[in-house]
């Protein structure tokens, strides 16, 4: 017998028990690298989880014999060199499966990914900017019951929902409490361009720490990634670049302000500005026509778009120091030049004094970055979550 003391308790704990203590923690640990990464070889699972070539192959061994763990393919398409290609492991697909839904302004989006990290199902569906926030959970879920009837999803094996909602989150309890009664799971609710941000942040790598993103389509919002941390904020509005004041005593906002940058750079304020100069456009497609086609008046308000954009960001930029801005939405990916037009801006305003400028790009993933962003919060895949709290249940 082994004999231990914890506080003022002797226990005795057999050997065999200890090991068995030990193992279990290792296989957990090897179990919890896979969930929050997808595939991984078994090198990249041992150098994750800390553990010994040795003990890994035991636990992945027994794991696999187990059917918890399977294969799925090898790493020779990311291999440079010659070499036996390494098998790349991953949870049972089946064991999981995870709900991811943005709920924005004009639009709710959907992805559903299985425990191996793969996108299963995934759908959208429009809906006019006047419909309440319970009107919008109806038409989501409407869409997610057609996504799952044409895919064949049943969500008997669903782990955890996120729903990202734009704006702050006010009535997160009740959408929490509505999508935990329907699915029957753990909710976690947050802003929906927070969720872009850190879908964006982590397609950089696990040693991102000070990234600033800003999405810009029907509303502006963003998500700030401070000192390796997604901030949310005391009351849920870290980020909110779309209200910050960009034109004092310009349009009515609709959050009672006026002359915020939404009234100015998203794509509502847009087209209503080209109409106020005799451009009428009724959609960013139109817009982007326009723009294909060299009107004047289209690149001239989207110029005064993106300055005004450039100078909110460097306003914030000299205030967190990021090492990275991205810059996404659909206004963006409507004009090629945007992202860099913005970036000229912003190079002008910054302090010459303060260091390296940050690096600005375009976002890389497409409108479901919401959708993909609240499912890598369910994984739970990255230290930006650290100190996040826990889905509600």
């Amino acid at each position: 017998m082994i004999e231990k003391w914890t506080g003022a308790y002797r226990v005795g704990v057999s050997v065999q028990g200890v090991q068995a203590l030990v193992r279990r923690t290792h296989e957990a640990r090897v179990l919890r690298v896979l969930r929050e990464h997808g595939a991984l070889s078994r090198g990249q699972i041992a150098t994750a989880a800390g553990l010994s070539r040795t003990t890994l192959s035991e636990i992945t061994g027994d794991l696999l014999s187990r059917g918890a763990v399977v294969v799925v393919d090898t790493d020779h398409h990311r291999r440079a060199g010659s070499g036996r290609p390494a098998e790349l492991l991953t949870l049972d697909p089946s064991s999981g499966q995870f709900l991811g839904v943005d709920i924005g302004h004009t639009r709710v989006r959907i992805a559903v990914a299985d425990a191996a990290h793969d996108i299963i199902a995934a759908g959208h569906a429009k809906y006019g900017p006047d419909l309440d926030r319970g009107q919008r959970v109806e038409v989501a879920f409407a869409l997610i019951d057609r996504v799952a009837a044409r895919t064949g999803v049943s969500f008997r094996a669903l782990q955890g929902v996120g729903v990202g909602v734009a704006g702050p989150w006010p009535a997160a309890p009740d959408l929490a409490g509505m999508f935990g009664e329907r699915f029957g799971a753990p909710v976690i609710v947050d802003n929906n361009t927070r969720f872009a941000g850190l879908a964006e942040a982590i397609t950089d790598g696990p040693d991102v720490h000070d990234v600033m993103y800003v999405r810009l389509s029907d509303g502006i919002g963003g998500g700030l990634v401070v000192g390796g941390r997604l901030v949310a904020g005391a009351g849920g509005a870290a980020g909110e670049f779309g209200h910050v004041t960009a034109q004092p005593g310009g349009d009515p906002c609709r959050c009672g302000k006026r002359g915020c940058l939404e009234t100015v750079a998203s794509i509502p304020a847009v087209l209503r500005s080209c109409a106020r100069r005799g451009l009428a456009l009724a959609t960013v497609q139109e817009l982007e026509a326009a723009l294909g086609r060299g009107a004047p008046v289209a690149a001239e308000v989207l110029d005064a778009a993106t300055a005004a954009v450039g100078r909110v960001v460097a306003v914030a930029a000299l205030v967190l120091n990021p090492a990275q801005i991205v810059i996404g939405g659909r206004l963006p990916r409507s004009a090629p030049a945007f992202v860099r037009r913005v970036e000229e801006t912003v190079a002008g305003e910054l302090c010459p004094a303060g260091g390296p400028r940050p690096a600005i790009r375009a976002a890389r993933l497409g409108d479901g970055d919401g959708a993909l962003g609240a499912i890598a919060a369910l994984f739970r895949q990255t230290p930006l979550l650290d100190g996040y709290p826990e889905p509600v249940r």
